[in-house]
């Protein structure tokens, strides 16, 4: 089997939210996390400014693609995440922030710290205590260190463990 390239992701956790939060009036806005669909797959193309492309991803049957939505709203994808269940964790293929999300002027903050967190919960979900994996670009490997908590264990390649899954989780789903 042909060992495919590992994509070093490169999302920044802006802040640690118990939501997401509106950038220009504060508001707070409860999310919920939803299979993509083929449907989905209309809007999020690099035409509307989406740097992936995830309808691979999405034709991938060993991968699940997520996005995340506020309540109430779900044709608007706020980020997207890619994971792989492996045989004792998940791997994080593929984080991304919706176009709006992204830069000095993104319209919410804590789309990938919800992703991240719920990647971890997919983790619990099967038996693999929270443990969650990805590969960072190097640049960003001390961010994800303060703020997700991960371990760098060589390399690229970056651990969320049991402790810091469940402080991830904690934040973001608290209430379910």
């Amino acid at each position: 089997m042909i060992e495919q390239k590992k994509i070093e992701l490169d999302f920044v956790v802006d802040a640690l939210t118990n939501s997401i939060r509106n950038t220009i009036s504060g508001d707070s806005f409860r999310t919920e996390v939803l299979r993509l669909t083929k449907y989905d797959l209309k809007q999020i193309t690099k035409k509307n400014g989406w740097n992936f492309n995830w309808k691979t991803e999405l034709e991938n049957n060993i991968k699940e693609v997520y996005k995340l939505t506020i309540v109430g709203n779900p044709n608007i994808v706020q980020g997207l995440v890619s994971v792989t269940k492996n045989s004792d964790h998940v791997y994080m293929d593929l984080l991304e922030n919706a176009p709006f999300n992204l830069g000095r002027n993104k319209l919410y903050e804590g789309v990938a710290g919800n992703l991240v967190a719920y990647a971890c919960k997919i983790s619990f979900q099967n038996g693999f205590e929270g443990y969650v994996s990805f590969t960072a670009k190097t640049q960003l490997i001390e961010h994800y260190q303060k703020s997700l908590n991960a371990i760098n264990i060589g390399g690229q390649l970056m651990i969320i463990n049991t402790l810091s899954a469940n402080t991830l989780i904690d934040k973001y789903f608290k209430n379910e």
